[in-house]
């Protein structure tokens, strides 16, 4: 996406990166323009949603009730990239109300909800102070110098003013979120500062950048998001780490995670449904180039559930022909914008709730029609890397986090390592 700010700022720069060619000779790449890509995201839910889920301690008592009022919230992430401007993303996507930041900050971060004071920068919404984000809608801030590597903790403090209901959440940096009383954008260490179970409204970091860049993004459900393994032992983190270590990357990397825990691509689950979101998830990040889909186990499973003479509508029912019908729309969408796409077989999950034999049979149908795919840059087959050898319906107890459905952070690190980094290299 190239925004306002990214107009004003951009610099035409002459780049000479190389890239080793077919005889291993250093060839120069062509010149690119200073452009924004993203370099940390998060697929938000709807806070109403996970409230209404007894399953979901995460959702359980928060501090100061289910809105800000006027207090600070600070969060802290990590970029995946390198850069000397950044610019933050506020959501108000599930929103019912217009979401108001009367101001906000970034800088490093150092810890327990601190910034390092050096480092702290106001951000401007179209050179104002605040900004008012409709319902439903997203909103950039202007882009902001501060000089961050790849790795490094980026502090985002917003104040609202008003009562700000909980809406748009996510858990994709899990215990890294502090609410304080009154206007602390500009101070370094919260005072009295409550930890907040979830992420709330910022869910973008883009970097600007004069280096070509491979954008990532990692499309799926809790597998992806990491089941029990978040932060650095999710496959998406275990493949960004491979990436930037491998001695033929020509280019810098940016992996982003935008799996949901109990996503469904058909139909709503936890969080909108993989067809609704593909869009804005990950075709709408800036500067990606590809997509890795890894989406039907929860459509598969929940199928047990759909009891006969239920009134469920048809497009509810889950078949292994609708799965595919869907995963083809993704992929049709991902190649009509330029993105390469690489899609992954479902792992097994037998000695789940899940799993039947119409279960089993409907996964095979899907993986082999994943298997059988001509129209796409690639082909990950996670089921064949998890699986146990002696018995192909199970996860490998060597992967098995305990739950027989997720991989623990040995099977994240396989299924990382199953990833031909040629084809995101391309």
């Amino acid at each position: 996406m190239a925004a306002v700010g990214c107009l004003l700022f951009a610099v035409a720069v002459a780049v000479q990166a190389v890239q080793p060619d077919a005889d291993g000779q250093q060839q120069p790449k062509q010149s690119v323009e200073a452009h924004w890509v993203a370099g940390w995201a998060a697929a938000p839910v709807d806070f109403r949603e996970l409230s209404a889920n007894p399953l979901l301690t995460a959702a359980a008592p928060r501090p100061g009730g289910d809105a800000f009022r006027g207090q600070t919230l600070r969060q802290q992430f990590e970029p995946a990239l390198s850069g000397e401007r950044v610019r933050i993303r506020f959501s108000n996507r599930f929103g019912k109300t217009p979401l108001h930041v009367a101001e906000a900050s970034v800088g490093h971060g150092t810890g327990g909800g601190a910034v390092s004071p050096a480092t702290l920068r106001k951000l401007r919404f179209g050179g104002r102070a605040g900004t008012v984000v409709a319902p439903g809608a997203e909103a950039w801030s202007d882009g902001a110098d501060l000089k961050v590597e790849a790795g490094q903790a980026v502090a985002v403090s917003a104040f609202f003013d008003r009562a700000v209901p909980f809406a748009t959440v996510h858990l994709r940096s899990p215990d890294t979120s502090w609410v304080a009383g009154g206007n602390a954008v500009a101070t370094p260490r919260l005072q009295d500062a409550a930890p907040l179970p979830l992420n709330h409204i910022v869910t973008g970091l883009d970097v600007m950048t004069n280096q070509p860049v491979r954008t990532v993004v990692a499309f799926g459900d809790s597998i992806t998001a990491g089941g029990g393994e978040a932060g650095d032992g999710s496959y998406p983190e275990l493949l960004a780490t491979r990436l930037r270590n491998s001695p033929s990357a020509a280019q810098a990397v940016s992996v982003l995670n935008m799996g949901i825990g109990g996503n469904r691509l058909l139909v709503d689950g936890i969080g909108p449904n993989g067809l609704s979101r593909f869009a804005r998830d990950a075709l709408g990040q800036s500067g990606v180039t590809h997509v890795m889909i890894l989406l039907g186990t929860n459509d598969i499973g929940r199928s047990v559930f759909v009891l006969p003479g239920r009134p469920t509508p048809e497009h509810e029912v889950p078949t292994a022909e609708r799965i595919t019908d869907g995963l083809q729309q993704l992929i049709k969408q991902a190649r009509a914008k330029g993105v390469k796409v690489l899609i992954g077989t479902v792992p097994p999950f037998r000695n789940t709730p899940y799993w039947t034999e119409a279960t089993e049979a409907m996964r095979g149908e899907v993986n082999r029609w994943i298997r059988s795919r001509q129209d796409v840059d690639g082909m990950i087959d996670f089921d064949a890397v998890l699986r146990n050898p002696a018995d192909p319906t199970t996860l490998n107890p060597a992967y098995d986090n305990g739950d027989h459905l997720h991989p623990n952070k040995a099977g994240h690190a396989a299924m990382a390592a199953a990833v031909d980094l040629r084809e995101l290299q391309e």
